[in-house]
């Protein structure tokens, strides 16, 4: 009883922190193309598996937005933040809403992404992607077409976020992206698969794990400033990909920062820890400012 009592508690306190959205935009007029057949309904809930909430089986891509506090000046410079959650859930507060609401503070407009994901068929999208990733080659095969529809929803997000930037307050060329696990994968493949008009001016990897053929990829054609960071105890064992991320940057000439912390474990985005970790967010806020954002 008290675990069911804890359940619903957490969905409240879910529900009403998206409420706290100024705005949501949904990013298509009707149905997103190729989610035309879907009839799975979204579900937002908390994960025990993962100790946070999670939003699971979207098919109705939005961004929701989080402007400026009041009193705070607003320094024009966006960011559109991709949660992880292996493109079976989004961890939609832990790497999302809270980083928006810090991002806020700072004058800041910060957009959370809901991107597609593949369907959930039992409940419990956590233990449905740890059971996936038992045989990794085969989950990476299931995620494909789900990784194609996820990066055309980032596409959309900068965008809408570029063609209405006056109506958002925000610059059209001060625009960053960032991306946590999964969401990284996101990032990465609007940076490095992508025109130069639907390409963000500055991008961050969070614990990321891109696969070998984007890492392989054409880098964008302008010297795009990264940010990288992950923990080297990253229990998916992902770190490795940040540095050959970083070696990429670097071997290119172009500007990259990297961050790599004894201990945080993989997934460890806003919370608290009380390790080095925790203030991974200040030093990538003080990136930006180093890099004129």
């Amino acid at each position: 009883m008290k675990k069911i009592k804890f359940s619903i508690l957490m969905s409240v306190m879910l529900i009403c922190s998206l409420a706290q959205a100024q705005q949501v935009i949904h990013l298509y007029d009707g149905v997103a193309p190729g989610s035309e057949n879907q009839t799975q309904k979204e579900v937002q809930t908390y994960s025990e598996m993962f100790k946070t909430e999670v939003v699971y089986n979207v098919t109705d891509p939005t961004l929701l937005v989080y402007k400026p506090e009041a009193g705070v000046k607003n320094t024009g410079t966006s960011v559109i933040i991709a949660p992880g959650g292996g493109f079976m859930s989004l961890s939609i507060n832990r790497e999302g809403v809270d980083l928006a609401k810090w991002l806020s503070k700072k004058g800041i407009t910060a957009f959370v992404l809901k991107y597609r994901l593949m369907e959930c068929k039992s409940g419990d999208p956590a233990k449905e992607m740890m059971n996936g990733l038992k045989d990794r080659a085969v989950y990476e095969k299931n995620t494909a077409s789900d990784i194609v529809l996820a990066t055309q929803d980032a596409r959309m997000a900068v965008k809408y976020v570029r063609a209405h930037a006056i109506q958002l307050g925000v610059d059209p060329q001060k625009l960053g992206f960032i991306g946590f696990s999964a969401g990284a994968t996101v990032c990465l493949q609007t940076v490095l698969d992508n025109s130069k008009e639907l390409t963000p001016n500055f991008a961050a990897s969070i614990y990321g794990g891109p696969a070998p053929a984007l890492l392989n990829g054409q880098l964008p054609t302008d010297k795009l400033p990264l940010f990288i960071c992950a923990a080297t105890n990253d229990q998916l064992k992902l770190t490795p990909k940040s540095v050959q991320l970083y070696t990429k940057w670097f071997d290119a000439q172009y500007p990259v920062e990297m961050h790599l912390f004894a201990e945080g474990g993989h997934g460890f985005g806003m919370g608290t820890q009380n390790l080095p970790v925790d203030g991974w967010k200040d030093l990538y806020y003080r990136w930006m400012q180093s890099i004129g954002f």
